[in-house]
């Protein structure tokens, strides 16, 4: 791998000042078939330099961040199982028990909010560990089962954490140079396979009277992940982990703004977060209330709880075996096709009445769905400065995690009115507003 010959823009290898090699002024400024065509014109290749300690450095420093994406896709798993035993437990309905997906939110949204601004002060390993620690602290919380208040302002602190550490991970891995789009599919691959394996273990739990003791499991995952965390990157700021694996450190602005100033300023960085906000909603949505609608609607019973591992393995798999049908169609392009075919599978599982058969369209409907976050990231890399990416990059993932709670809780209070059988038509509303928004989004590449 070392050795292999990577695809990334040619740097300046000479000395010689730009103006030797400038163009006369009928060159210097192309005609805009020929500015399209550079734009996309495949980058050109540059040797891989690294050593073979550098390569295997990055490696586990990818695993590392895979373990923490697993964790974050753990967490988002449990919902689904563990709501009717919550509802039952503290007897509380649609409205009352979405209460979970509400506090969660505004934890996502803080630590969107706080991760720039911290990031600058604290650096990127010591904030991750940061978020470890508060996802240790919200499930120490959770495993007993305490009052219904005090259970829901639990996830409060467990979203800080799953915020700020999607934000770090997903902005190092798209500030490295080498296959960043391998590495972001194995990342969210990670998510996936963590999502698929918590419903197995929650569907358990929830048929136990120690219900609540599937989050001591999670405690566990949280400490591992932690204790990782630290011994790989070792509290260090991005520029020097960026360089124990061979990578240049990132751009700095000249502006006299602050940096979260210019992403605020910038709409694209908008336009992209709120498509990743729809995105995760109609993620979390599916995985955490499908299992509800099974029952319910379809009239499965206590094993229900499979669809939605079923719905996140597909997740995993769409990330990963997807990988080489984005590159034959492009990034852009076929996130129009996932998302046209998905809105068909919904309508599947809407329409007909099979359990067998919607069992078998939730799980589709995640492998389409999979490759969608990662190639969003991906895109992102393209599209801004780098100067200003992981910055963006931090804030697009933790604004993007409040819709795993916004749209569960908009789910949950209308089906308190009208039924859980309004899931389906809430969900295609919502995989439309996808299509328009990344319409909206910028296809060129950036320009460093």
């Amino acid at each position: 791998m070392s050795s292999a010959v990577e695809l990334h823009s040619l740097p300046n290898l000479t000395n010689e000042p730009a103006a030797a090699s400038a163009p006369s002024s009928s060159e210097s400024q192309p005609s805009r078939t020929e500015s399209k065509d550079a734009a996309n014109a495949p980058p050109v290749p540059v040797l891989d330099t690294r050593t073979k300690q550098h390569v295997f450095r990055e490696r586990v420093q990818i695993l590392a961040l895979c373990w923490c994406l697993f964790l974050a896709g753990w967490n988002d798993g449990t919902a689904g199982p563990l709501i009717p035993r919550i509802q039952k437990v503290y007897h509380v309905g649609f409205a009352v028990v979405s209460l979970i997906f509400v506090f969660a939110c505004v934890g996502f949204i803080g630590g969107a909010l706080i991760n720039v601004p911290l990031t600058d002060r604290l650096g990127f390993g010591k904030m991750l560990f940061f978020g470890s620690l508060c996802q240790i602290v919200a499930y120490s919380i959770q495993a007993p089962a305490p009052p219904f208040p005090v259970f829901v302002l639990s996830f409060v602190i467990n979203g800080v954490g799953i915020a700020i550490q999607d934000a770090q991970a997903n902005g190092y891995v798209a500030s490295l140079k080498h296959n960043p789009e391998i590495k972001m599919g194995l990342l969210h691959g990670a998510y996936g396979a963590g999502a698929l394996v918590s419903p197995l273990i929650a569907t358990q739990f929830s048929q136990l009277s120690r219900w609540s003791f599937h989050y001591l499991a999670s405690l566990g995952v949280a400490i591992s992940n932690a204790i990782v965390l630290i011994i790989v990157f070792r509290l260090k700021g991005q520029d020097e982990c960026l360089a124990s694996v061979g990578e240049a450190a990132g751009e700095t602005s000249t502006s006299e703004h602050s940096t979260f100033r210019q992403i605020l300023s910038t709409k694209t960085v908008h336009l992209l977060a709120f498509f990743i906000l729809v995105y995760v909603g109609v993620e979390v949505t599916i995985g955490g209330w499908i299992v509800t609608y099974i029952i319910n609607v379809r009239g499965g019973g206590p094993s229900s709880g499979y669809v939605s591992a079923g719905f996140f393995g597909g997740l995993m798999t769409g990330r990963i075996a997807l990988l080489w049908l984005n590159s034959k169609i492009g990034e852009r392009r076929v996130m129009y096709l996932y998302s046209v075919l998905a809105i068909g599978m919904e309508l599947v599982v809407w329409l007909v009445p099979s359990l067998i058969g919607d069992a078998v369209a939730v799980a589709i409907v995640g492998v389409l769905l999979g490759p969608i976050y990662p190639i969003t990231m991906n895109h992102t890399g393209r599209v801004l400065p780098r100067w200003l990416l992981t910055g963006s990059i931090g804030w697009i993932a933790g604004f993007g995690q409040a819709g795993s709670a916004v749209f569960p809780f908009i789910t949950g209070a209308i089906a308190s009115k009208t039924g859980i059988k309004a899931l389906q038509p809430l969900l295609i509303s919502m995989m439309s507003l996808m299509l328009v928004l990344w319409a909206l989004v910028p296809g060129k590449r950036r320009v460093d």
